[in-house]
């Protein structure tokens, strides 16, 4: 095996990519559970906890989803208490997402995911902004790229 040989999988970035996704998802599954949550539900508790209420579209924005992808996920969060879905305030067309008394207080218990996380993955916090900032560069250059095609 020729180890400079530029098809090799393991230097690949999207396989690094693809593999570490999947594993800090999975790293993250039994912290969420203990919320009661999967990760996409914590993602989009994340962005109401940031700002609340959102319209359907901004929701989808801000996660960089379509808002059809949100749909079922919004299903299961109100099912749970969590949010409420209603006509905006402001636009009878747009559907508003509102947190719950319940899903503002768990904000509260998912303050520990974050450290938590950090301890599982062996990652100061310092490292982890490291590694979010270079992320943050690769999502510009692929977005960038993908504008290009």
């Amino acid at each position: 095996m020729n180890l400079e040989d530029p098809l090799l999988l393991e230097r690949q970035l999207c396989f690094a990519l693809t593999v570490a996704s999947r594993n800090v998802v999975a790293a993250y599954k039994p912290v969420l559970a203990e919320l009661g949550i999967t990760h996409p539900q914590y993602l989009a508790l994340l962005a109401l906890w940031e700002r609340d209420p959102q319209s359907v579209r901004e929701l989808a924005d801000s996660l960089a989803v379509e808002s059809a992808t949100l749909s079922p996920l919004l299903k299961r969060l109100e099912a749970n208490g969590l949010i409420v879905r209603a006509k905006a305030d402001d636009d009878d067309r747009a559907l508003a997402v509102r947190l719950t008394p319940a899903g503002r207080a768990l904000r509260e218990r998912a303050l520990g995911v974050p450290p938590t996380m950090l301890r599982k993955l062996k990652m100061t916090r310092e490292a982890a902004q490291e590694l979010h900032v270079a992320m943050t560069h690769l999502i510009q250059a692929a977005e960038a790229a993908i504008i290009e095609q």
